[in-house]
């Protein structure tokens, strides 16, 4: 009877140890998706940035020819050339909201990924805590059923 409760206490030990292994595993994993999501996050921030640059290089182009069309003179027409000025400075705030973004973004992940590694680090010592008070409650339990001689 004594053997069981050890052996008892030692597979609901071990048992515990796996499960804040796993735990701890699947943190990492999360983290590394979460991180994963941050890098594909920044890709798509650089992509609309290079479509915002793009729009506005196009935009220029088609309001030049126009501009040129109607007989205006882009380099010496003051009014023009304040609206290009305007168009190229919404472009740039454009272009600084994206980055701040993406790096407001950036953070949060990585500030995410970074607590679910710290709980996985604590769901393990925690298992380890478990495991061995389990074990000593099972090694307590052994020692007084010795000490009653087995019953």
């Amino acid at each position: 009877m004594a053997f069981f409760q050890l052996l008892s206490a030692g597979i609901s030990a071990y048992a515990s140890i796996q499960a804040g292994k796993a735990k701890e595993d699947a943190a990492r994993m999360d983290a590394f998706n979460t991180e994963t999501e941050r890098e594909q996050g920044e890709v798509l921030a650089l992509q609309q940035a290079a479509q915002r640059r793009y729009e506005f290089d196009q935009a220029t182009q088609a309001n030049v020819a126009i501009f040129y069309a109607s007989g205006r003179d882009v380099g010496s027409d003051r009014s023009v050339e304040a609206f290009l000025e305007k168009q190229k400075e919404i472009a740039a705030t454009d272009l600084s909201r994206l980055a701040q973004q993406r790096q407001m973004e950036a953070s949060a992940r990585t500030r995410e990924a970074m607590a679910l590694r710290r709980g996985g680090r604590n769901a393990r010592r925690a298992s380890l805590l478990q495991a061995a008070g389990t074990m000593t409650r099972g090694i307590s339990d052994y020692q007084k059923t010795a000490a009653t001689g087995g019953q």
